[in-house]
């Protein structure tokens, strides 16, 4: 397991050893929501502690064939394991992402089962979420790519970054960094940004016209571009 004891802070009776496991949660009260999607997301409130807790689940084609297993490749490529480490790299210079908490695996053979724990960001809704409630402002869209920015700048390839990959509360998170690596600048961050493009285009065909528009994605690429 990899964890910062900062975070964990005084764990419940029993809490060490299931940390992990939302039936623990259950039983205390404590899991006080599940999200849907490609993964398993639980929401935990344990006195100070409010986490994400996420069990790591394929997509695609693949899911239909092994939902939740990898190949196991040794320590260093636990899929979990990565993503904490590139969460821990990037919280600590400041940039818009949770702070890691804890990741584990279980291995059985020649293939393992992962999960993350990460703080949970507070009062926070996907930008999907928020688009198919209200409009948004031009100085939200701004907001959104000045964060998207920061990421591109320090060098952060986000594997899937699209609308529900992106929290907004008081400021701008983006979450899920899974298969997400530091790279040298190129031509990976305008791929980012047509990924999300085609995200918000998807979201957007059930919503009512304003919620996203050429307008809109101006506004992003100019928060984007004047970080």
């Amino acid at each position: 397991m990899l964890s910062d004891p900062a975070c964990l802070g005084n764990l419940p009776p029993g809490a060490a050893e299931s940390l992990f496991d939302p039936e623990f949660w259950r039983r205390r009260g404590e899991l006080i929501a599940v999200t849907g999607g490609r993964g398993s997301a639980w929401f935990i409130a344990s006195g100070a502690q409010q986490w994400a807790l996420r069990h790591f689940r394929r997509g695609g084609f693949m899911a239909r064939l092994w939902q939740d297993g990898y190949v196991w490749a040794g320590e260093e490529r636990v899929r979990a394991f990565a993503e904490w480490r590139l969460l821990q790299a990037l919280w600590q210079q400041g940039l818009p992402v949770p702070q890691p908490v804890a990741a584990r695996y279980d291995r059985s053979g020649w293939c393992y089962r992962c999960d993350l724990i990460t703080q949970r960001i507070l009062g926070a809704k996907p930008l999907s979420s928020v688009l198919a409630d209200a409009a948004l402002s031009e100085s939200w869209w701004r907001a959104v790519g000045a964060a998207v920015a920061r990421l591109h700048r320090a060098g952060v390839d986000h594997a899937d970054l699209n609308a529900h990959n992106i929290l907004l509360g008081e400021t701008v998170t983006v979450i899920d960094f899974d298969r997400g690596r530091l790279r040298a600048q190129g031509a990976w961050s305008s791929r980012n940004l047509q990924r999300l493009r085609r995200s918000l285009a998807k979201i957007s065909r059930a919503l009512p016209p304003d919620r996203y528009t050429e307008q809109t994605w101006s506004w992003f690429l100019d928060g984007y571009r004047t970080l």
